[in-house]
C-alpha cells in the first residue's frame, strides 16, 4: 500500500521560480506538484519548501570525533551528534570529510580515518543517521603517508568525492607568508625557530611528494568512478592541471583568475558559505559574493558552519543583483548533486527523491521548521 503526504500551502522553490502551491510525495518520492491549494494535507502557512541540501565538504565530523588536540570521541557517538547538527540545518544529503595524509603535530594515524568510516557504514546499517551520508577524502597529497591511508579505502563504496590538497606555504590558499604565519605560528603559538623549522618541513615535503602522489591519487579515483575536486586553485596552471586530471568540481579557488578558468572548463566552482555570511574569506582570499557577480559561483558549501548552507542562499539573493533565490538554492541542492552524479535528488520535480526543507524567512536568518528525508520526518 502507498504511502502518501501532501504538503500545501506553500511556497514550493522550484529550480527555475517560486509556486505558492502544493506537494505530493507518494513512497518518498515527489508525485505531483501544483500551482493551486488543497484542502487537506499538511499546511506549510506559507513557509518555503525547498529541496533538502547537498553538502559536498564539511570538515564537521572530525570536529566531534576529535572535539579537543589529543583527544578522540566513540565515534558513533561522534557521528550521530554531527548527523543531528546537519539534519537541523537542512542537509538531506552529507559527503562527511575525512583527512588523509598525517600532520607532524595534530594529524590522523593510519587506520583512524577507516575506524570512522566503519562507524558510519554501522550507523547508517543500525538506522542511526537522519541524513544520507557518503565520504569526501580529502587528500593532502604533500603528505608522506598518504597513499597508506588512501588503501584503508579502496574497496569502499561510500567514498564518491576526493579532494587533492597541498598546504604547504606559498602557494594556493597560502600564497603570502603573512597568511600562513597567521594560521599555523599564531594559531599554534610556535616560537620563531620552530616555526622556521616547521615551515622547511612543509615546503620540503610538497616538493618530494605532491606532484607524484596528486597523479597517483587522481587515477586511483578516475578507475574507481570518484569524483575528483582540485583545491584552492591559484594560476591557470593549477586550473590546466586540474582538468588533466577530469576534476569536475574546483573547491575554494583562491583568485578570481582561477575561479573564471575553472568554471569555463566546466567544473563546479565551489566556495564557503561562511564566506557568504561573513561578508569575506577568514584567510583572506577571494569572496564568494564576488564570483557570484560574475557567475562563477555555482555551489556552495558549510564547511565549518553547518547552518550557514541554508543561511547563505538568502543572503545572496537579497545582496546579489540578477541572482534570484532560486539560484541561490541550485547552488546548494540542485549543482552540486549533479556535480557528483546524484540525479535522483537536487530539486523539487516529479520523480525526485522527497528530500525536502520547510524554511520560514520573514527577515535576517532564516528558521529550519521541519526536513524530510525520502519523505520521512528526519527534523
Amino acid at each position: 500500500m502507498s504511502i502518501e503526504t501532501v504538503f500545501t500551502n506553500a511556497r514550493l522553490v522550484l529550480e527555475d521560480q517560486v509556486v505558492f502551491g502544493s506537494l505530493v510525495v507518494r513512497d518518498g518520492v515527489i508525485a505531483e506538484i501544483s500551482d493551486q491549494r488543497t484542502a487537506t494535507g499538511v499546511d506549510m502557512d506559507g513557509d518555503y519548501l525547498t529541496p533538502g541540501l547537498v553538502e559536498l565538504h564539511t570538515d564537521h565530523l572530525e570536529a566531534h570525533y576529535s572535539p579537543r588536540p589529543g583527544v578522540r570521541w566513540n565515534a558513533v557517538s561522534a557521528i550521530q551528534s554531527h548527523d543531528a547538527q546537519i539534519a537541523s540545518s537542512g542537509i538531506t544529503t552529507v559527503f562527511d570529510c575525512l583527512r588523509l595524509g598525517s600532520d607532524e603535530d595534530d594529524g590522523f594515524k593510519v587506520g583512524e580515518m577507516r575506524a570512522i568510516a566503519d562507524a558510519l557504514a554501522s550507523a547508517r546499517e543500525e538506522n542511526r543517521l537522519r541524513a544520507d551520508h557518503l565520504i569526501h577524502l580529502r587528500c593532502e597529497v604533500s603528505a608522506s603517508d598518504v597513499l597508506d591511508h588512501f588503501a584503508d579505502f579502496r574497496t569502499d563504496a561510500q567514498v564518491r568525492l576526493a579532494s587533492l590538497m597541498d598546504h604547504a606555504p606559498g602557494q594556493r590558499q597560502f600564497q603570502t607568508m603573512e597568511q600562513y604565519t597567521l594560521y599555523y605560528k599564531t594559531k599554534r603559538g610556535l616560537s620563531d625557530e620552530a616555526f622556521a623549522h616547521f615551515v622547511n618541513r612543509r615546503v620540503e615535503a610538497s616538493a618530494r611528494y605532491s606532484e607524484t602522489h596528486r597523479k597517483a591519487l587522481a587515477e586511483a579515483c578516475s578507475e574507481r568512478g570518484i569524483t575528483i575536486a582540485s583545491h584552492d586553485d591559484a594560476t591557470l596552471d593549477h586550473v590546466e592541471e586540474a582538468a588533466g586530471f577530469g576534476v569536475r568540481l574546483a573547491e575554494f579557488p583562491t583568485s578570481i583568475e582561477a575561479a573564471q578558468a575553472s568554471h569555463d572548463a566546466g567544473m563546479s566552482v565551489l566556495m564557503g558559505a561562511p564566506n557568504v555570511v561573513r561578508g569575506g574569506s577568514h584567510s583572506g582570499n577571494i569572496a564568494a559574493a564576488d564570483l557570484a557577480r560574475q557567475g562563477v559561483l555555482d555551489v556552495l558549501s558549510s564547511d565549518y558552519v553547518p547552518f550557514s548552507l541554508i543561511h547563505a542562499p538568502f543572503v545572496l539573493a537579497d545582496e546579489i543583483d540578477g541572482l534570484d533565490l532560486p539560484a541561490a538554492i541550485r547552488l546548494v541542492t540542485a549543482t552540486p548533486a549533479k556535480t557528483v552524479g546524484l540525479d535522483d535528488r537536487g530539486s523539487l520535480a516529479v520523480g525526485k527523491r522527497a528530500d525536502l526543507v520547510r524554511v520560514r524567512r520573514e527577515t535576517g536568518v532564516p528558521v529550519v521548521r521541519s526536513v524530510w528525508r525520502q519523505g520521512e520526518r528526519v527534523a
